[in-house]
């Protein structure tokens, strides 16, 4: 897991959350509300199809305008078993992790092929990408 993962806020317009990927050198972002809740992910793609494709101004629309429903997360004491299942079940690439109400890092598909078998590495690829 990554720690420390870094936000964007609820009200950040989409620009300014473009521009914190860039800085990062990621493809997506949890976007946190004013409570200090996660709110949702953001990523590069949100951006280019919700947004740009649209001809919506990302200097206006908002980064929690782009969440959807609650986020797939899991928590910071879940086993590694629990994070691939996860990940593959909602096929998604990064899960944050959560202790409480409280994101305490990110928890990419690159973090779980490092510690699981080699055997075990594959299948999660796999399982991910016939999405």
């Amino acid at each position: 897991m990554s720690e420390g993962a870094e936000c964007v806020g609820e009200d950040d317009s989409v620009l300014v959350a473009a521009h914190r990927l860039a800085e990062l050198e990621v493809g997506s972002v949890p976007i946190c509300g004013n409570d200090n809740r996660l709110k949702g992910m953001l990523t590069d793609r949100d951006i280019v199809v919700k947004v740009l494709a649209r001809d919506l101004d990302p200097a206006t629309v908002t980064a929690g305008s782009l969440a959807e429903g609650k986020p797939v997360t899991i928590g910071a004491d879940d086993l590694l078993d629990y994070a691939m299942q996860t990940m593959a079940e909602h096929q998604v690439r990064r899960l944050p992790v959560v202790d409480g109400d409280q994101l305490v890092g990110i928890l990419s598909q690159a973090d779980l092929v490092k510690a699981l078998p080699e055997g075990r590495a594959g299948e999660l690829i796999q399982t991910i990408s016939d999405s």
